[in-house]
């Protein structure tokens, strides 16, 4: 028996990113209870059921009192996390950050590779600032070659520049020491950014983050976003790295009281919780493997190397990401992101984020039916390119 979920496909005609969760819940009523969710890319091994058990024990009380200043839950993060506390600026979620970083560093032009993460594209030119788009090429697996981009910003005068690393959507990753040799080139512009929001599932080298190799550099600025580690998106907390200087300027442009009573309690929870954490990235980068290769064995799909929580696709055979995304939601149950309305990408390209062994055999299942429906003998034959 077909299932079909009655979910308001409408909600997704918008320009710049998805409707919300709970949105599309809200309009599956009673039929949203089993499907998984593969388009926010969250931990779902962290926190433990523990914790969530303390916090639910305390939820009252963190509901009814307001929280500690700004400084004080930030002296704990750094204390937890080896940081520097004056050189930190925690914030209510990194677009925070973003949108404040923007109107206080942004002078009139910022580049930035594209496709990224959308408020990196949409911020500044918000603001009536020029964007200035280096286009990532498919035929390079939207690999970013760092001289070309430094050409790029020379060619277009451009005053700050911005690198989500790993990147977002396709989990492209720049090694720790060739970057900071870039941004030592780049010593003259106004503001650097290095948006670090998914390093923490890297494998590819032990030391991936360059946050404790910034602070003495005048322009330059790492964010970290906790609810993507931590697997808490609805907690908007994340955090900013750079030199004092700096940090102060930002910290004295930010609300004291911008840290909610549940990000607080979380936040001192993770000191005698860090063993937990980093378990669970060892099963996420343990679950990307599978994932990757569970999805490689479909014909007309490829599949791009990631360092992220999240792996993106690129459907060869021709077939329109949006009505893949349609199909897998109201027919099966799966929540994937279609990227069309990112800049520099087309309908063409999917993101799943990586989930464990039992869901990605879901997803792999109905990805062939999908495909299979649309192109009857690409498992048979194969696709060109694949």
């Amino acid at each position: 028996m077909v299932v079909v979920y009655p979910v308001d496909l409408s909600l997704f005609d918008r320009v710049a990113h998805n409707p919300s969760y709970f949105s599309l819940m809200r309009s599956m009523q009673g039929s949203a209870k089993d499907v998984v969710d593969f388009c926010v890319p969250c931990n779902p091994y962290f926190p433990t059921d523990a914790m969530f058990a303390e916090y639910a024990s305390s939820l009252p009380r963190m509901l009814k009192h307001y929280p500690s200043d700004n400084e004080t839950i930030a002296s704990r993060l750094c204390e937890t996390l080896g940081l520097d506390p004056a050189s930190v600026v925690l914030a209510n979620g990194s677009t925070e950050l973003i949108t404040w970083l923007d109107q206080l560093f942004v002078r009139d032009s910022l580049a930035t590779p594209v496709p990224t993460f959308g408020r990196w594209t949409d911020q500044s030119a918000e603001n009536g600032k020029r964007v200035d788009a280096f286009q990532l090429l498919a035929d390079d697996r939207f690999g970013l070659c760092l001289e070309s981009f430094e050409e790029f910003i020379r060619q277009q005068g451009s005053r700050a520049a911005v690198i989500c690393n790993p990147n977002n959507p396709d989990g492209g990753y720049v090694r720790r020491a060739d970057l900071l040799s870039w941004i030592d080139r780049m010593s003259d512009l106004d503001l650097i950014v290095v948006d670090e929001s998914f390093i923490d599932f890297v494998d590819l080298e032990e030391n991936a983050s360059i946050a404790d190799a910034i602070v003495g550099r005048d322009n330059v600025v790492v964010l970290k976003s906790l609810g993507k580690n931590f697997g808490l998106h609805g907690v908007r907390f994340g955090y900013a790295v750079s030199n004092r200087t700096l940090a102060a300027r930002l910290r004295k442009a930010l609300p004291k009281w911008n840290i909610n009573s549940l990000a607080e309690a979380i936040i001192f929870s993770l000191r005698d919780n860090m063993d937990a954490y980093r378990d669970s990235l060892h099963k996420i980068k343990m679950d990307r493997r599978y994932m990757m290769t569970q999805l490689r064995n479909l014909p007309c799909v490829e599949v791009l190397p990631s360092q992220g929580n999240f792996l993106m696709m690129h459907l060869l055979s021709g077939v329109d990401g949006a009505s893949c995304r349609d199909e897998l939601l109201a027919h099966h149950g799966l929540f994937i992101r279609e990227c069309g309305n990112k800049a520099g990408i087309d309908s063409s390209y999917i993101r799943a984020a990586v989930r464990g062994s039992g869901d990605v055999d879901r997803l792999v299942e109905s990805l062939a039916r999908f495909l299979i429906a649309r192109e009857p003998t690409a498992l048979i034959r194969g696709c060109d390119g694949a």
